[in-house]
């Protein structure tokens, strides 16, 4: 039997076809356009997800037999608010996780509502991309619209109910939205009120394994699949992908480098920090993570490379780097603002420390290692509430450098595992759907006998000790610019 893996990207949608055993068949993407109608602003239109995901699945399955195929899982892009009407039409493009423009309604979340209550309901507090506070900007500013909701749901759930027509979402996307209380895995009726929404407007709950339905006719047909295809409801992106990476269970770490970058902790057991700097989720195995979310990442890289340096061959501009360590030229990677664990939608990025020997190569690689740095704040927020990290794995477009893997495993000071199959949440989708479909009892054990490490990176003293230097300055440099953005 086959399984498909969506993973609706903000760039693109990624489809896998993988089989029982993990053998993934084929591989396919599609993209489509991102909007920025504002400064800070970042909107898509649902309908393109759905085409994208629709003519992907189309050639995702041309060469197989189309009656095995047994189950589609999700990941997506978190947090994203999409609104539909009594009639099932989108109402506005949807706002994405990096769109910046609710400060004021973050502020108002964290400041008369407080953290301390935010935390209390939801085990986190607001952060601009987050979905509450986008309802609250669309209830002052379109209010005619805001009236209009009778459906609210995230990015990869918009998918999940065109295909199955189930109103739905799972508990490690929903935990991003600021209106379930993750403890307790159920919407928070506390967070309802203060958003002035009502349950009716929220999808049913059901862990990323479990079925929501089957595939309904009309697209069975279209597509040539069996009516009879369970879909599964999948997972955050980042859950996804740590399912794809084998990080479950307790105490497990996966770094991904995708346009965004972020620290992924398991655990059996549920946890928040005392500033809520790291946000506490419900994770895709049934259980809890932690997650550190930098809001730019690999898309530090591409703008880099390809607007500043107008050019796509990453490969060859890493090629330049021969000393790690050693730069004197610092990037604060804050291009869309910050998340974890500085929440500021207002800071920008910046170089600092560049001087009349600085070079092109010095620029690049300060951009690499200004990521790692930003992965590091979140890890020592972990260590700071004793979890003992000495290892981890990574995955995303960025994972697939060597340089920024070597760079990442000595600023971080762990072991970096480099898995045989890394296709992030789309792998993870599909291991998803295998899980709900019962071929394997649950997501520990699918885990255990299809992700294969192939590769370690081992810390390097030396470098470490070099390291260990430049964060510590590192970790001077937002404070002193901040004020800069406010």
């Amino acid at each position: 039997m086959f399984y498909i893996g969506i993973d609706l990207g903000t760039s693109a949608v990624k489809l896998l076809l993988m089989d029982e055993e993990g053998g993934i068949h084929k591989i396919v993407s599609r993209e489509y356009p991102i909007f920025f109608p504002k400064s800070g602003w970042s909107e898509q239109n649902p309908e393109d997800w759905l085409d994208a995901a629709i003519d992907g699945i189309k050639e995702l399955t041309a060469d197989c037999k189309k009656e095995l195929v047994a189950g589609i899982g999700f990941g997506g892009q978190m947090h994203g608010l999409v609104a539909l009407d009594q009639n099932d039409q989108v109402i506005r493009p949807a706002i994405l996780w990096n769109d910046g423009r609710t400060g004021e309604e973050t502020d108002y979340l964290n400041r008369e509502i407080g953290k301390e209550k935010l935390s209390e309901c939801t085990a986190n507090i607001a952060f601009a991309g987050f979905t509450a506070p986008k309802l609250l900007w669309m209830k002052k500013h379109e209010p005619e619209k805001f009236a209009k909701i009778e459906k609210i749901m995230l990015p990869k759930d918009y998918l999940a109910y065109r295909l199955s027509g189930v109103f739905c979402t799972d508990v490690s996307d929903a935990s991003g939205m600021l209106l379930m209380d993750v403890k307790n895995r159920k919407w928070s009726r506390e967070m309802m009120e203060i958003c002035q929404i009502r349950e009716s407007q929220l999808p049913r709950l059901y862990e990323s394994y479990e079925v929501v339905g089957t595939l309904v006719p009309a697209f069975a047909r279209e597509l040539g699949l069996p009516e009879t295809v369970k879909i599964v409801a999948g997972a955050g992106d980042n859950a996804a992908a740590a399912i794809g990476t084998g990080t479950v269970g307790e105490g497990r770490c996966n770094i991904s480098l995708g346009t965004s970058g972020t620290i992924f902790i398991s655990s059996k057991t549920f946890g928040v920090d005392a500033n809520n700097a790291l946000h506490s989720f419900a994770h895709a195995d049934g259980h809890y993570h932690l997650m550190g979310c930098m809001l730019s990442a690999g898309s530090c890289n591409k703008w880099w490379n390809e607007a500043i340096l107008r050019t796509k061959d990453f490969v060859k501009e890493q090629e330049q780097i021969k000393k790690l360590g050693e730069n004197q030229v610092f990037y604060l990677p804050y291009l869309m603002g910050e998340r974890s664990p500085h929440n500021d939608p207002n800071v920008r990025a910046a170089f600092l420390g560049m001087s009349m020997d600085t070079a092109r190569e010095d620029m690049t690689l300060a951009v690499l290692e200004g990521v790692a740095f930003g992965l590091r704040d979140s890890l020592e927020v972990a260590r700071s509430l004793g979890v003992p990290i000495t290892r981890t794995k990574i995955c995303g477009g960025g994972a697939r450098s060597p340089l920024w893997r070597k760079i990442i495993a000595n600023v971080l000071n762990l072991k970096v595992d480099v898995l045989e199959s890394e296709e992030g949440p789309a792998l993870g989708g599909a291991m998803l759907a295998a899980v709900g479909c019962g071929v394997y009892k649950d997501v520990e054990s699918i885990t255990q006998k299809l992700v294969k490490v192939t590769d370690t990176v081992e810390p390097e003293p030396e470098l470490v000790a070099k390291y260990e230097e430049r964060y510590r300055r590192f970790r001077e440099m937002y404070p002193a610019v901040k004020g800069l953005y406010r």
